[in-house]
């Protein structure tokens, strides 16, 4: 059985003092409230992971936003794989739409970054999802599987099955549109279709598929009932302890 997720993605928000403040209120949360086998993430900025992972221990995991491509060396400003995974990272985000956007990351560096996370044994979260342009001119489906074979199918079985995929249609990030159910559903059923036809049935069974794209407490019931979304990547709603909490509970409601 796949495991269920909730992973929240900070961004670049939360100072120091703040995001201690907002991880101890989850953190306590989760543990007076939750009822059932989802794995809770933090993606948090590099100034948090360390002081965030000893904070969470089992209760709630810890991921970065970003890893660099290469072990170590002259790149100033950067973080490696390894560091990440000396704080005690478990998860490390990969392909953010706008890491995309704002950084211009190819599919080919993304490949780059997702073998190197695997080899410092980082889980990738892996994102992939089509603009407004792309989802009005019907070439979504051609999207999502380019970037499926460019980013992750040049991996082999074993390695794609640590991969866990987000489905983040970047027309709603940040802006207040969420895709429907129906519209989620049919894109994390595509995905789960192109991995059994890259790798087996098997493979496609067991990848977590998570849904990105501005989910919050009053949705996130109706699509994590669907049958192919594993849970959320939640950005802005995981800033605040409660909606968070809220969203993780949806599982159970």
């Amino acid at each position: 059985m796949r495991k269920k997720i909730v992973a929240g993605n900070w961004k670049m928000n939360l100072d120091y003092a703040a995001g201690i403040s907002v991880f101890s209120e989850i953190v306590n949360m989760v543990k007076d409230e939750k009822n059932g086998s989802q794995d809770v993430v933090i993606c948090a900025p590099f100034i948090h992971l360390n002081s965030l992972s000893k904070l969470g221990g089992e209760t709630v995991k810890i991921g970065a936003q970003n890893c660099h491509q290469n072990e170590s060396g002259a790149f100033t400003g950067e973080i490696s794989a390894g560091m990440i995974k000396s704080v005690g990272c478990e998860y490390v985000l990969i392909g953010h739409s706008e890491r995309r956007q704002y950084f211009a990351e190819t599919d080919a560096l993304l490949a780059e970054k997702t073998v190197i996370a695997l080899k410092n044994n980082l889980i990738p979260i892996f994102c992939i999802g089509e603009t407004l342009d792309e989802r009005n001119n019907g070439s979504y489906f051609e999207v999502i599987k380019s970037q499926l074979e460019n980013g992750l199918f040049s991996l082999d079985a074993e390695s794609f099955s640590k991969i866990i995929v987000a489905y983040e249609p970047v027309w709603a990030i940040g802006t207040g549109l969420t895709a429907s159910s129906d519209q989620a559903q049919e894109v994390h059923a595509f995905i789960r279709k192109e991995i059994s036809e890259k790798y087996s049935m098997a493979i496609a069974d067991a990848t977590s598929i998570l849904y990105g794209g501005s989910c919050n407490p009053k949705n996130a019931d109706e699509l994590f009932a669907q049958k192919d979304i594993d849970g959320g990547l939640i950005g802005g709603a995981s800033l605040k302890s409660r909606d968070f909490m809220d969203i993780i509970k949806a599982f159970n409601s």
